[in-house]
């Protein structure tokens, strides 16, 4: 079982770890701040440091066959360390906040678009997007980005927190997501917290005030089916 730090502190760069196992597979470390791949937002990049300088480029992060274990992807050609090494993790750092800022940016857009089921969604570097259950043409471009805009400058705390599996099930208004349901049978499930603005679970890294997303485009609403909407976000500038 591998300790996820990334789950207390979204914005830890670097961190010393042990090998527990590695190969081409990937490599397993007995603590991480690299986010695996999952919920729509990408697994972290980075570098592990050994003791002698040497550098083992991680290109992806997944999860693993075990509950907590991550699968750390090394760049095709990298050194494999030995099991029991020490390492410097650090992950791409801008990458990476570009995506925490996107993740906590959906988070508003559910808000924006309130009664809707979502039925899917992507995070990239530096866009992402949400599909929604709603019919015809209800959606309006121009009123979602000024709305979406207006609660990004209103800088509201956006913090993690956790409820009971029970407490879950006795508000299912909290699951915006209709194919995807959050994991229970551990006993708690992790919630982003948007002051007054949303409140659902996820288990993402995401920043801790929305004025730190800046200022974002709706790039395109595009029909995907019959009540099926695609919202598209960027970044401006």
């Amino acid at each position: 079982m591998t300790e996820l730090l990334f789950r207390d502190d979204a914005y830890l760069r670097r961190a010393e770890a042990r090998i527990i196992a590695g190969s081409e597979r990937g490599i397993v470390l007995d603590r991480t701040l690299f986010y695996p791949q999952g919920g729509g937002q990408p697994g972290d990049s980075g570098v592990l440091r050994l003791a002698d300088g040497r550098e083992v480029v991680i290109a992806d992060t997944r999860k693993g066959e075990g509950p907590d274990e991550i699968l750390h992807i090394p760049a095709p050609g990298a050194i494999l360390p030995a099991a029991g090494d020490l390492v410097s993790a650090e992950i791409d750092w801008a990458r990476r906040y570009r995506l925490m800022r996107m993740h906590t940016c959906l988070h508003l857009l559910c808000a924006v678009v309130p009664n809707a089921g979502v039925t899917g969604g992507q995070i990239a570097d530096g866009k992402g997007r949400l599909d929604f259950d709603v019919p015809g043409d209800a959606l309006d471009k121009a009123a979602i980005a000024q709305q979406l805009n207006a609660l990004i400058a209103g800088d509201h705390e956006a913090l993690p927190r956790w409820i009971s599996d029970e407490e879950l099930a006795a508000r299912p208004e909290l699951v915006r997501t209709m194919s995807v349901k959050p994991p229970s049978g551990q006993g708690r499930v992790r919630l982003l917290d948007i002051a007054g603005v949303d409140l659902q679970p996820c288990g993402g890294t995401h920043v801790r005030r929305t004025g730190e997303i800046g200022p974002v485009d709706v790039v395109k609403i595009e029909n995907k089916g019959r009540q099926n909407r695609r919202v598209v976000l960027a970044f401006v500038g």
